[in-house]
């Protein structure tokens, strides 16, 4: 608060001070910031610093060695593939889900807005089923799938489809309430001036919207890579085949193989601090592209 009061001008500052919600005693204040900084060594810190001693307890041949292993490297390769297939996928559904929302009236707009919320409200581990009953051998579609030899459950594009659907609001819940509080004022602009609809946005659109569509990316690709529940239902935990990264945490553990599963873990939870760095990266800049514009 200190701070925040030295580097506001005079009229900010004396603003600052009478606003009653500002008043706070200091004894409030520690506690506030004593209670916050708990909460965030005992359920954050603690837990991140434990799997990093955990993996490095027997040292980092054995690290190394547990990550260079060949069922983890097909573990690494079948993350990468699934969310290399479901951000784009998301990224494209969203920019086009969010244009209609925010720019367009049109009947049913709440219930596709409701159903772009789905994946929020349902149980990954329900998710995975559904695409089971569908899909699997006595599913919906299984008869047909297996007469053509066309396999889905237990196989690569099984776990594509679950990530996709736990992974599908992201994108399209950052860039709609960002794109309906800018309006339609500058599209609508650049239409009378005679710009098509792909050169207004292109040229009009993403610009506004690169630095909240970066962010939902980011999140989608975060989510994807450790998504665990869905994947676990439809993934049928065929080793060196099937298994993502989370589920050969878990195999691992359950195994007692307790470095190489800690190892494993750790490199998921690089992934999250690097997705933390490039997230704090891009708000930056979008902070500092605002203050420019005003």
């Amino acid at each position: 608060m200190s701070t925040a009061l030295h580097i506001a001008p005079p009229r900010a500052r004396a603003k600052y001070q009478d606003n009653p919600a500002t008043r706070e005693s200091p004894a409030v204040r520690f506690t506030l910031l004593a209670l916050g900084l708990g909460f965030f060594a005992i359920f954050l810190v603690l837990p991140l610093v434990a799997v990093f001693t955990e993996a490095l307890r027997k040292g980092w041949e054995v690290y190394f060695a547990s990550l260079a292993d060949e069922e983890t490297f097909s573990a690494i390769k079948l993350t990468l593939i699934a969310a290399a297939i479901a951000v784009p996928l998301n990224l494209v559904f969203g920019l086009c889900a969010s244009w209609l929302i925010a720019k367009h009236e049109f009947r049913g707009k709440q219930i596709l807005i409701t159903l772009i919320d789905l994946p929020f409200s349902v149980s990954p581990v329900v998710a995975g089923l559904m695409y089971v009953l569908i899909f699997g051998a006595q599913g919906w579609f299984g008869p047909w799938l297996q007469e053509h030899d066309v396999k889905i459950i237990f196989a690569v594009p099984g776990i594509v489809l679950a990530t996709v659907f736990v992974t599908f609001p992201f994108v399209a819940r950052e860039l709609i309430p960002l794109m309906q509080a800018q309006g339609r004022d500058e599209e609508e602009a650049a239409i009378v001036l005679g710009a098509s609809g792909w050169q207004t946005f292109r040229r009009v659109t993403l610009p506004n919207i690169k630095w909240g569509l970066l962010y939902g990316v980011i999140l989608c690709n975060a989510r994807a890579m450790g998504e665990f529940g869905a994947v676990s239902v439809v993934s049928g935990h065929i080793r060196g085949l099937t298994n993502t990264l989370p589920l050969h945490v878990e195999i691992l553990y359950n195994e007692y193989q307790f470095a190489a599963a800690f190892a494993v873990a750790s490199l998921l939870a690089l992934l999250a601090l690097v997705t933390l760095v490039i997230k704090q990266f891009i708000e930056w800049r979008a902070s500092q592209s605002t203050t420019r514009e005003e």
